[in-house]
């Protein structure tokens, strides 16, 4: 039984929480105005077959062939320029040539005691000897005696050159006063070369060893004895194993090395540019070698002494240019004395110093003779062929012949 009464009902409803009754209403949809899109950045994407493709990537990969040509092309005409304009272009105003032959050049005293008068001409560098030629059946033909160098700068070197160094010492029997032996002493040329830097074969100077005529029986003895110590000639199997030393980088090293200090050849080294350098450039290669031998034979090069004689070396060199076909002569004497003459065709030829020490004329001689890597692989090459001719023959046989 419900304790509910009517007016209890109405209470309670009165109590109650009033519900709205909510209206769904649907808003008619309103139209949106008409805008255009704004252009995208992206191009538009189109479906391509793979037969275009195909096409444009042969096309892209011929376009980047033709830029790796053109690139190659390009590099190797640069190349050829810079070669062309370090070779044939002359860097410094042309000298006065009227009196500059690479063939005649007057070595005059420098010091009183040589027992001359200052202008009497000493020495003729690179004298061309004329000799006469004669065929049969034919007339006798005079020529020069000259060897050609295998450059256009320089074309050639006297075969025979004949020296004189003022600073010689004076020759006595121990009875009579010392006199000074000031005769000319003629040298004949072993073999020559050109110095040549860089990957692209430029050309420095042309190189050529020449040995004093009296001296040759003295090579000859000195290179047997490396192979027989008895003999005086070699035969062919023992000229093979001679040159077989000399090719050697360290070899020919040793059987140089041992020739130069104990042999007393007289020995020169005639240098010509073939383009305009100077004598810092000179110096520096030329340290440069003495500095590899000191390091790698500390034993024979490491003492204080040797560094001092570095030193008056490079003192030589402290000079300014040396204009292309002028002449520059290192000499080395019996005693291993190197000294340098240069002609700069105005003032004649003149004596710029010495080095007393052996070591430094011999470590200048091995840059030309032996080794892993020489000045002119050209001039070694020539050099050992002109020797081998020596040795071929009986000693004392050489020095007789104009060779």
């Amino acid at each position: 039984m419900s304790l509910r009464t009517p007016s209890t009902r109405i209470l309670l409803r009165s109590l109650r929480p009033h519900r709205r009754t909510t209206q769904c209403l649907h808003k008619r949809p309103q139209s949106r105005p008409l805008t255009t899109k704004p252009p995208s950045s992206e191009p538009p994407r189109s479906n391509l077959d793979p037969i275009t493709l195909h096409r444009l990537e042969a096309e892209a990969r011929a376009y980047y062939k033709r830029r790796a040509y053109y690139a190659a092309a390009g590099f190797t005409f640069g190349m050829i320029a810079i070669f062309v304009t370090a070779t044939q272009i002359p860097l410094d105003p042309p000298q006065d040539t009227s009196s500059t032959s690479t063939s005649t050049s007057l070595i005059k005293p420098t010091k009183a005691d040589s027992g001359r008068r200052a202008d009497d001409p000493l020495v003729v560098l690179g004298r061309e000897r004329k000799v006469v030629v004669q065929k049969l059946g034919e007339e006798p033909e005079e020529k020069v005696d000259v060897v050609p160098t295998g450059t256009s700068t320089v074309p050639t070197f006297p075969r025979i050159l004949d020296f004189y160094d003022d600073e010689r010492e004076a020759v006595g029997n121990g009875i009579s006063p010392a006199v000074l032996d000031d005769r000319l002493v003629e040298y004949q040329l072993v073999g020559l070369g050109i110095r040549t830097v860089s990957f692209l074969g430029i050309q420095v100077y042309v190189v050529g060893m020449y040995v004093a005529t009296d001296d040759i029986a003295a090579l000859q003895l000195g290179l047997v004895r490396m192979i027989d110590p008895v003999a005086s000639t070699l035969v062919a199997g023992e000229k093979e194993l001679l040159r077989g030393k000399l090719d050697d980088p360290e070899e020919g090293i040793r059987v140089w090395s041992q020739v130069l200090k104990e042999s007393g050849v007289r020995t020169l080294l005639r240098i010509v540019p073939t383009r305009n350098t100077d004598f810092h450039h000179l110096r520096d290669g030329w340290v440069r070698s003495i500095t590899a031998r000191a390091t790698a034979d500390k034993e024979t090069y490491g003492d204080e002494g040797f560094g001092e004689a570095v030193q008056e070396f490079k003192g030589l060199f402290n000079r300014g240019s040396v204009p292309k076909q002028k002449e520059l002569l290192l000499s080395r004497d019996r005693k291993g004395k190197l000294a340098v003459w240069y002609d700069d065709g105005k003032n004649g030829a003149q004596r710029l110093g010495d080095v007393r020490d052996e070591r430094i004329s011999r470590a200048v001689w091995l840059n030309y003779l032996a080794g892993k890597t020489v000045a002119s692989e050209g001039a070694r090459k020539s050099i050992v062929d002109g020797v081998m001719e020596f040795v071929e023959r009986p000693v004392g046989t050489v020095a007789t012949q104009v060779v």
